[in-house]
């Protein structure tokens, strides 16, 4: 099974070296130096990489036959793919590979079916779900573990905790504008009476470091 576990970025340097948005939980192993990596576009490899190093926090990697600056910025946004056993886990149980998580069914921890995750986003700060929604929408969920609450692979599905305004904050606001005009015995405001729309301040969606 082909995994991706890296995009090159942009060339660092003269001498051939990239920088590299990892997409992998275990670059010490899928990046080392000897690794021979497919790529997409295919026609830019193999690639085997030769050196690598951390530097300002960003993974740098320099590829065999890639000497100069030109050579490297070429390879700018190609992804690097492993080869991985598809029966093969990570070592810690509560790690997953990209494949062992698409096409989860996501539902909420009362059982209310959310969507299906059609993709997982590796960002600096954390990984995100993307999940299809039945109408086609979108959602994005954050991989912590205060709003993921189960992973059931035997199952095949994600258990999840959203907090408020997290997965249809439209609903949440037709029902508080419902409350209000029940609160109002079902009085509405007229216009010029002073009392305009209520504005809602920035919700936080939890802990998501």
């Amino acid at each position: 099974m082909q995994l991706v576990v890296a995009r090159i970025g942009r060339a660092h340097g003269i001498k051939g070296e990239v920088t590299v948005e990892v997409r992998t939980d275990e670059p010490e192993l899928r990046l080392a130096p000897g690794a021979v990596l497919a790529t997409e576009p295919a026609a830019a490899g193999p690639l085997t990489i030769e050196t690598g190093r951390v530097h300002s926090g960003r993974l740098l990697l320099r590829f065999a036959g890639v000497g100069d600056r030109t050579a490297a910025e070429a390879l700018r946004n190609t992804l690097l793919i492993a080869e991985v056993d598809p029966e093969e886990l990570p070592e810690d149980e509560d790690e997953y590979y990209d494949h062992q998580l698409m096409d989860l069914d996501v539902v909420t921890e009362d059982g209310t079916a959310v969507g299906r995750i059609t993709e997982i986003s590796h960002l600096p700060s954390q990984d995100l779900f993307i999940v299809e929604r039945p109408d086609g929408s979108e959602v994005m969920i954050p991989f912590v573990e205060s709003i993921v609450t189960e992973i059931d692979l035997e199952e095949q599905r994600a258990v999840i905790a959203p907090p408020p305004g997290l997965i249809d904050d439209r609903a949440e606001i037709a029902s508080a504008r419902e409350a209000e005009r029940e609160s109002g015995d079902g009085a509405e405001r007229e216009p010029g009476d002073g009392q305009g729309p209520a504005e809602s301040g920035p919700r936080e969606a939890g802990d998501a470091s």
